[in-house]
């Protein structure tokens, strides 16, 4: 199981409007399957730490690249992303293995 987290820079004082963008492409994916439950959470600029910054995170089974066959984008989503674009600086994903019981490690 994976933790994966997209995140985006954006620009001062958009950080709100991009995380609204954010959540309703999030909705889309979830609606078309693409995502397990997603959390979308912002900085901007009133908390301590990177100001600025939206993040959508999910769980996922796998690591799956957005290009497989058979792989249907929602529209809605690309039209939302298209809008998000036009607010960022910068985006990337981060990808962690979820810690389980099961995998501890005990010497």
């Amino acid at each position: 199981m994976y933790v994966i987290r997209r995140v985006w820079a954006v620009l001062p004082r958009e950080a709100r409007r991009a995380a609204t963008i954010v959540a309703d492409m999030a909705q889309r994916y979830e609606e078309s399957g693409q995502r397990s439950d997603v959390r979308v959470y912002f900085n901007g600029g009133t908390l301590p730490g990177e100001k600025d910054r939206v993040y959508m995170e999910w769980l996922a089974e796998a690591i799956e690249s957005p290009y497989r066959a058979g792989n249907e984008i929602p529209q809605e989503a690309r039209d939302l992303s298209a809008e998000l674009r036009e607010l960022t600086t910068d985006s990337w994903i981060e990808f962690n293995e979820l810690f389980t019981p099961e995998k501890a490690q005990r010497d």
